[in-house]
């Protein structure tokens, strides 16, 4: 018992550093509220990077990356998809309402734009600017890359590769790394293959890197698939990308 309520003042402790870190962002998507975060270093022309959060709404790895971001010189928005009176409060839920903007892609890519826009407001220097996700947010990073959005790259890590066989493969000009997880298993085989043969006829700048022993979820602290080596590797990874096409 000493050793969960330790632990559970621990994790409080850095909710509260978190909480008080970022600051909340009310924007609309037409009649829709939405709730985004943006670290403390707004209206400074900073580059900026979108985080795009994993399937259950903002949650503690967007925010612990946004805080890690603003260390490293970037305004980083968390992007709220959902939107008020939406938020999944289980994986059941969660799988649903991301199951429809995974099939509704273009509503997804329009919150993204919304929440670019936004980004903009904060300060963020428009002309450098990338976007990161997790999970469904790697899917949406995807998305970014597909809609033409004026950023400088994408970075989907853990995401969804496959988008609809009735899609038309188009040209890709944003950078474009995916950090993918080689035990997930919600990603086929075909998955990859469609997504590597997407990006060659899109003759975009892509990489592609595979971490061992890691199963969906390995860069979550907080997932029974979290693999410390490989979450710390992708994330050098994902500071690496960002410093080559933001700095």
């Amino acid at each position: 018992m000493k050793i969960t309520l330790t632990l559970l003042t621990v994790l409080l402790g850095i909710q509260t550093g978190i909480a008080q870190q970022l600051k909340s962002v009310p924007y609309k998507d037409g009649n829709q509220k939405l709730n985004g975060l943006v670290t403390s270093n707004t209206g400074k022309k900073l580059p900026g990077v979108l985080i795009l959060p994993a399937w259950k709404g903002i949650d503690n790895e967007a925010k612990n990356a946004a805080i890690e971001l603003e260390k490293q010189g970037y305004i980083a928005f968390v992007a709220d998809i959902y939107g008020e009176g939406n938020i999944p409060s289980d994986n059941a839920a969660a799988a649903k309402i991301a199951g429809q903007y995974k099939q509704d892609y273009k509503a997804y890519q329009q919150r993204i734009s919304v929440a670019l826009e936004e980004m903009k407001k904060q300060g963020t220097n428009p002309e450098r600017i990338a976007v990161i996700g997790y999970c469904f947010g790697g899917t949406g990073a995807l998305e970014t890359a597909r809609a033409g959005f004026p950023v400088a790259g994408v970075v989907s890590i853990h995401g969804g590769l496959a988008k609809a066989n009735d899609r038309v493969n188009v040209p890709i000009k944003t950078k474009v790394l995916v950090e993918n997880p080689a035990d997930d298993e919600s990603v086929k085989p075909e998955d990859m293959t469609n997504l590597i043969a997407e990006l060659k006829n899109g003759k975009t700048d892509f990489q592609i890197i595979t971490y061992a022993n890691s199963k969906h979820t390995f860069t979550s602290p907080e997932s029974a698939d979290y693999n410390e080596v490989m979450a710390k590797r992708a994330w050098n990874h994902t500071l690496t990308f960002l410093k080559e096409i933001l700095k």
